[in-house]
């Protein structure tokens, strides 16, 4: 099957899931002809991932999230709906799903431990068919793009947690596949270690290597970070398709600014002041270069916004004072995606 040029790497349409609960023997022995009741997974999910983007499926824990990546790893096939992966149906040409994706996740059970990090690269490689006159190079080449080629001949079970998770994105990608799945690739290491995935992830994976990637993550941060457009899927349905500046206008009942001044203004009319106190310490602990007695507030504005922020200019002009810093602030991200994810909740 031939891939049309523009045809998107993730295409869904109404995809839907249900399980049924597992029964405990003794039920089952009293109640033999009674179904378990179903638990909805996924209900009529759409969604449309362009090629070479990085988009972010996030959600809370139990939102459907890893349901959904291993039915577009043709893992789990849908009650209804369909689905396809780089041009190819996850029901018909599994075997082309499956060669043209890399599924990451943080199981560190899928490796042999007493195996080295490259020997378990190598039999991963002739379980996907990769040519046998090849796999040393390409083990040795990926040891090398995932940091771990002075590592390699080290066992996995003296590996870090960076290190393994490293090394489950160069499995993934041992037969160069265009298009990898995340879950949560970044879940249980510490902050140092996550930044440096994400920077790989980021860089290497989608910058320099032209993969499209789709991130399951509950980690607000990190989707800020990585993703170029996002789906806030909760309780199995898509609340919401799009990037984070179109989620802050969404919500943004107002703007806020932080505003630095070297003397006391009376802003009343232009605006309503939050907070007033001296300038001093930035919020990631530069010290600023202005010396005296200069004044930090922080304004919010009404939707207006247009209006608003000219006559806050104009008060500010007309005060005298001189303005050292003039900073929009953007609302928390707990604060945007706990609205986001309660969306519909009651639903």
């Amino acid at each position: 099957m031939t891939r049309p040029p523009h045809d998107p790497a993730v295409f869904t349409q109404g995809l839907s899931k249900t399980f049924g609960s597992r029964r405990k023997l003794a039920e089952i022995m009293r109640h033999p002809f009674t179904r378990s009741e179903r638990t909805v997974a996924l209900k009529g999910v759409d969604l449309e991932i362009r090629q070479g983007e990085i988009f972010g499926l996030l959600g809370p824990n139990g939102a459907g999230k890893t349901t959904l990546l291993k039915i577009l790893s043709s893992l789990v096939l849908p009650d209804t709906g369909q689905a396809r992966v780089n041009a190819y149906d996850i029901a018909t040409d599994e075997l082309d799903v499956r060669r043209s994706i890399g599924y990451v996740t943080s199981d560190e059970r899928s490796f042999y431990w007493r195996l080295s990090g490259r020997q378990n690269l190598i039999f991963f490689a002739r379980l996907f068919h990769v040519p046998p006159d090849i796999i040393t190079g390409r083990v040795d080449d990926l040891l090398g793009r995932v940091d771990l080629l002075a590592k390699g001949n080290e066992p996995f079970s003296a590996y870090s947690s960076g290190m393994k998770q490293r090394l489950a994105i160069g499995r993934a990608l041992l037969h160069d596949p265009p298009i990898l799945f995340l879950d949560e690739p970044t879940r249980s290491l510490d902050p140092v270690t996550a930044r440096h995935i994400r920077e790989f992830i980021r860089d290497r994976l989608a910058r320099d290597g032209g993969k499209t990637i789709l991130l399951a993550t509950h980690n607000l941060h990190e989707a800020a970070a990585l993703c170029h457009r996002m789906a806030i899927l909760n309780r199995g349905q898509v609340r919401r398709v799009g990037r984070l500046d179109q989620f802050q206008a969404l919500f943004a009942a107002h703007r806020t600014y932080r505003i630095d001044v070297d003397r006391e203004v009376d802003l009343q009319g232009a605006g309503r002041v939050v907070s007033t106190g001296p300038s001093g310490e930035d919020d990631d602990g530069r010290r600023q270069a202005h010396a005296g007695r200069e004044v930090r507030l922080v304004v919010e504005l009404d939707q207006d916004h247009d209006g608003a922020l000219s006559a806050l200019v104009a008060r500010l002009a007309a005060s005298g004072a001189r303005v050292l810093e003039f900073t929009r602030q953007e609302p928390p991200l707990e604060d945007l995606f706990d609205r986001l994810f309660s969306e519909g909740s009651t639903s």
